[in-house]
């Protein structure tokens, strides 16, 4: 009997000291959890032709999910090679003409890099140099003067190549691909339906790691730092849960108690929000209540 007793002193005496660990036996800071929400939207117009998405759905980065109705973008682009052709066609010699001055230009420079390192070496002239140099500028010359010329067909060309450039931009926008790793949130669009530029297709967070924003007092703030590492409690079934958590980010004004902090007086309290990074094993949700825990020791 005595011997019982005296356990039971003990186990006494440990369960105060651990519940002395923290001087009030309340949480340092209660909070929820967030993650970086992003919307993925559509970057073109037209029918929806496939898009395999679903909300739950794990997604890798630069996954392929669907693609947007490139028929018409493909028809004008088939439209513009014609008309560049057409215009190629009309403007060859002076295409030629551009072409075959582009190589004595080539030819000039090869020849004036060559005098040069001959000069280095004392085997060359500096009048040999200046004839080289003098035949680039002399061809230069007549570029310019042929591209003046005959400018009107030179820009048509131009803007074809511009506008080509840009329906392939679009083209390639319009396959829908995955942006980061991540969960799918929620689903805005169905296959076969009509979409725009900027109109939102999927919502997406990497949970792998959670953010838990937490509010503190101004005399709390000399027991924290960033990179510190502080305990992370939810509710479980039957106790406690813990998490390791890291803190990330701590704000740099004070801020009134959210609403969510129902008493009054702690309603009209000035607090600074605390962001921790808390690696995600699947039971942290967005919005989920927790509680976070300073190591005094």
């Amino acid at each position: 009997m005595n011997f019982n007793k005296y356990i039971l002193g003990i186990s006494f005496i440990t369960g105060t000291l651990i519940s002395c660990s923290n001087s009030n036996g309340k949480a340092d800071g209660y909070g929820n959890f967030e993650a970086t929400e992003i919307t993925i939207s559509a970057e073109n117009n037209g029918k929806l032709m496939q898009f395999d998405a679903n909300e739950g759905d794990i997604l890798k980065k630069e996954a392929f999910l669907g693609y947007i109705d490139t028929i018409p973008l493909s028809l004008k682009k088939e439209q513009l090679l014609v008309s560049k052709a057409v215009t190629v066609s009309k403007s060859k010699g002076v295409l030629s003409q551009i072409s075959v001055l582009n190589a004595r230009l080539k030819t000039a420079n090869i020849n004036k890099t060559r005098i040069q390192n001959l000069i280095k070496d004392s085997a060359g002239t500096q009048k040999q140099l200046d004839d080289a140099s003098g035949e680039i500028d002399v061809i230069k010359q007549q570029i310019r003067s042929i591209e003046i010329q005959n400018a009107p067909v030179v820009n048509e060309l131009k803007s074809i190549d511009v506008q080509l450039q840009q329906l392939d931009d679009q083209i390639k926008k319009s396959i829908i691909k995955n942006p980061i790793n991540g969960t799918v949130l929620a689903k805005y669009a169905e296959p076969n339906e009509i979409t725009s530029f900027g109109k939102p297709l999927y919502k997406i967070a990497d949970l792998s790691s959670m953010d838990l924003r937490v509010y503190v007092s101004e005399t709390q703030l000399a027991a924290i730092k960033i990179g510190q590492e502080v305990e992370v409690k939810i509710d479980d079934a039957d106790a406690m849960k813990s998490y390791k958590g890291t803190i990330d980010w701590i704000a740099s004004e004070a801020e009134f108690t959210p609403k969510i902090i129902q008493t009054k007086e702690e309603r009209v309290a000035l607090v600074y929000a605390v962001k921790i990074k808390v690696k995600n094993d699947g039971s942290l949700k967005i919005g989920m209540p927790a509680e976070m825990w300073i190591n005094n020791n």
